[in-house]
């Protein structure tokens, strides 16, 4: 029995070492500190042997054009907190309309300044990853998103080479409104949006509970469904080498990731 005062003296042992359990490798992801969803659903697609390290950026719970272009503020810093000694063969930056409102490339240059080692990636490159890999070019949109924030997505989406058939956003303002919604409802609002001509339904924004319910929509519409962490997620593993065919998460997982851009 330890009593105060007393000196500590532990027995010699050897432990048993063993690879770790990201033996294959590591991927590190920047969240915004209001996200209720990506966390879980990065987790839910881990591959074994596959670390996965978070880190979280400080924002605003008000999802505007203006309070997402702060995020890059911040970018490097958090970059540089995500297991350094452990080095995740890729960082992505976790906010699909924050990816798109800061620009790809100044995302890539912050996380690059923190994390030099790592490739750089944002949810929105995975996305445009996802539907070149499918061979979507005629996509359907659906967000939480108030619709300043839907107007910039839609352009990007058309500079990226993509007929955008329609976008509807449930017009929330709050990230903690945005993982409130219930999964059943995202898969009503994505067959509502469908359309007969379109290739894709995109459900867009990393905080929403969609990947639970992305099997059953494919099964429901009889196409390709990409939501924000699933693509992320397929694009990151990708990049770093890991070509697991992951199930109950849609079909892009049977993909090798022939068409990922160039970064």
């Amino acid at each position: 029995m330890f009593q105060s005062g007393q000196i500590v003296r532990s027995k010699h042992r050897t432990p048993v070492m063993g690879q770790g359990i990201a033996h294959r490798g590591s991927l590190g992801f920047i969240l915004m500190s209001t996200d209720l969803a990506c966390e879980a659903d990065i987790i839910a697609m881990a591959p074994e042997g596959v670390g996965i390290h978070f880190t979280r950026l400080k924002t605003e719970d008000y999802t505007t054009n203006q309070t997402l272009a702060r995020h890059i503020d911040h970018m490097a810093e958090a970059a540089s907190r995500i297991q350094p000694d452990m080095k995740p063969s890729v960082i992505c930056y976790c906010c699909t309309s924050g990816s798109i409102v800061c620009g790809e490339e100044n995302v890539f240059r912050e996380i690059r300044k923190g994390a030099p080692y790592a490739q750089p990636m944002c949810i929105v490159t995975g996305v445009t990853d996802a539907l070149h890999e499918i061979g979507a070019e005629r996509i359907v949109v659906g967000t939480p998103y108030l619709d300043e924030i839907n107007a910039v997505e839609a352009e990007h989406l058309l500079a990226e080479g993509f007929e955008v058939l329609d976008i509807q956003g449930l017009c929330l303002d709050t990230g903690i409104a945005f993982g409130r919604v219930e999964p059943a409802f995202w898969k009503e609002f994505a067959l509502e949006i469908d359309q007969p001509e379109a290739d894709a339904i995109f459900l867009s924004c990393s905080g929403i509970r969609s990947l639970a319910v992305v099997d059953e929509i494919e099964q429901a519409a009889g196409k390709p469904v990409i939501t924000s962490n699933q693509a992320l997620m397929w694009s990151s593993m990708r990049r770093a080498g890991f070509m697991d065919e992951l199930r109950g998460f849609g079909r892009i997982f049977d993909y090798p990731g022939k068409q990922l851009r160039a970064l």
